[in-house]
C-alpha cells in the first residue's frame, strides 16, 4: 500500500523523465503533525538540488519536527551535489519516510544509517514496487551494471515492419511519429545495425516539441560498414556517436570515422562474427548510459531478445496490411519453439491517431536448453531477473 503522502512525491519525482540521467527521478514532501503538506520538491536536472532538498528549502523553518516523505533513499556522500542527509539533519526533520533503498552496492543503506545516526526516526517500504517501477533504468544500471533496453518497432497489421521492396518509412501516423520521438527524448541513447544505417542513413535526433537532449547514438556495425559520410555523424548534432564493431573492420575505417566526428569501440566476437552484446552493454554502462531504446532492424531486435538483455517492447501498430512472404516482421533471427518464448506483461495499450501502441516488459528469462544457450553472453553475464 502507498500513502497519498508517497503518491504525491512519486508524481513530482516523474517531471524528471528525460532530464536527470544519470540520476534518478527523486520526489519529496515535507508533511506536518497535521497530516498536511508543507512543501514540495523534485530532482528536476542532473547537477541541480535534490528533491529533499527542494522540499527543505521550500519548508523552510516549516520543516522543524515534521516528517520527510521521499521516494529514494536520502544519498550520503558528495557529488555534484552536497549529501541530502546533512540537508535532512540540518533541517530539524523527526521523521523520514522512504520508499525504497538506494540500488547502487556502493551506497546502499549509507543515507538510512546516516539519519538514524542522528536520532532521526526512519520508515522504508512505502511505495516500494512504483518508486523501483519509476527508475528501472538507475535500478537496472546499478544491479546489473547495463543499460535497461525499451525495444521499439513499427508493424502493419500483419505483423510486417516494410513491404516485399523494403519501404517502411512513415508506416504510422504523426501522433505515433511524435510519441516515438518523445521515447527519445526519455532515453540516453538510441541504437541500430549497420544495416538500418545503410538502408535508412538516419540521423537518429530527438525532435520533439519539448525541451531535450540530444541522445547518444550507437551503432553495430561489426564489420565497418558505416560510411564516414552517414548522417548519424553529423557534427552539427550535440552528442557523440559510438560505433561497436569487431577486429574485424578495417582500420582505415576506423581513422575515416573518428575523422568524421564518430568514435570506434572494438568488443569481442561472437562464433558468428557479430559484436558481442554484453560487451557492448558494458561499455554504455561505464559511460553512464543507464537507457537506450533499440530501432534496429528485425535482426538487431532478435539478437537482444535471444540474448536476454531485452526489458521492455514498445510496438505500434498501423491498421493496414502489407502482406508478402519477403515482407520482413519485428523479430527476425531462428525464432523460438512455445517452450522458450519470451513472455511478456501488458503495462498499457492506448490508441494514437488511427494506430494503436502496445507496451509492456519483458518477463524473466525462462531455462534456456543447454544446446541453446547464447553464445554472446559470457558466463557472467547470463540473463537474469529483471528489476
Amino acid at each position: 500500500m502507498t500513502s497519498r503522502y508517497m503518491q504525491r512525491a512519486l508524481t513530482l519525482a516523474r517531471r524528471g523523465l528525460g532530464y536527470t540521467s544519470p540520476n534518478p527521478m527523486v520526489g519529496a514532501v515535507v508533511v506536518n503533525d497535521a497530516g498536511d503538506i508543507v512543501s514540495e520538491g523534485y530532482h528536476a536536472k542532473r547537477g541541480g538540488p535534490h528533491a529533499e532538498v527542494a522540499a527543505l528549502k521550500a519548508a523552510g523553518a516549516r520543516a522543524q519536527g515534521h516528517t520527510l516523505y521521499v521516494t529514494l533513499e536520502p544519498c550520503n556522500h558528495t557529488g555534484l551535489t552536497p549529501p541530502c542527509t546533512e540537508a535532512i539533519i540540518q533541517s530539524g526533520i523527526r521523521r523520514v519516510v522512504i520508499a525504497t533503498r538506494d540500488p547502487n552496492p556502493h551506497v546502499a543503506g549509507g543515507g538510512i544509517e546516516r539519519l538514524r545516526a542522528a536520532n532521526i526516526a526512519v520508515e522504508v517500504g512505502d511505495g516500494q514496487e512504483e518508486a523501483e517501477a519509476l527508475n528501472r533504468p538507475f535500478f537496472t544500471w546499478s544491479r546489473e551494471h547495463r543499460p535497461y533496453l525499451t525495444l521499439k518497432a513499427a508493424v502493419s497489421l500483419d505483423g510486417k515492419v516494410a513491404t516485399a521492396a523494403g519501404e517502411s518509412k512513415y508506416l504510422t501516423s504523426a501522433p505515433a511519429l511524435q510519441h516515438a520521438h518523445e521515447l527519445r527524448r526519455q532515453h540516453d541513447a538510441i541504437l541500430v545495425g549497420s544495416g538500418t544505417i545503410l538502408q535508412d542513413n538516419p540521423r537518429l535526433t530527438y525532435r520533439g516539441r519539448r525541451r531535450g537532449r540530444q541522445p547518444v547514438r550507437v551503432v553495430l556495425d561489426s564489420r565497418g560498414r558505416t560510411p564516414p559520410d552517414a548522417l548519424v555523424l553529423d557534427p552539427e548534432i550535440p552528442s557523440p556517436t559510438l560505433i561497436f564493431a569487431t577486429e574485424a573492420a578495417p582500420l582505415e575505417w576506423e581513422r575515416q570515422i573518428f575523422g568524421a566526428g564518430g568514435e570506434v569501440v572494438r568488443v569481442g566476437q561472437t562464433p558468428e562474427g557479430h559484436v558481442n552484446l554484453a560487451e557492448v552493454m558494458a561499455q554504455l554502462a561505464d559511460r553512464q548510459i543507464l537507457s537506450v531504446l533499440v530501432e534496429g532492424g528485425p535482426t538487431v531486435h532478435a539478437a537482444f531478445i535471444q540474448a536476454g538483455l531485452a526489458d521492455r517492447w514498445v510496438l505500434y501498430l498501423a491498421p493496414l496490411i502489407l502482406g508478402g512472404r519477403e515482407s520482413p516482421t519485428a523479430v527476425g533471427g531462428r525464432g523460438f519453439d512455445l517452450g522458450t518464448a519470451p513472455r511478456l506483461t501488458p503495462e498499457r495499450v492506448h490508441r494514437l491517431g488511427p494506430d494503436v501502441v502496445w507496451e509492456g516488459a519483458f518477463q524473466p528469462r525462462r531455462a534456456i536448453h543447454e544446446s541453446e544457450e547464447v553464445a554472446c553472453l559470457p558466463e557472467s553475464w547470463k540473463p537474469s531477473a529483471k528489476s
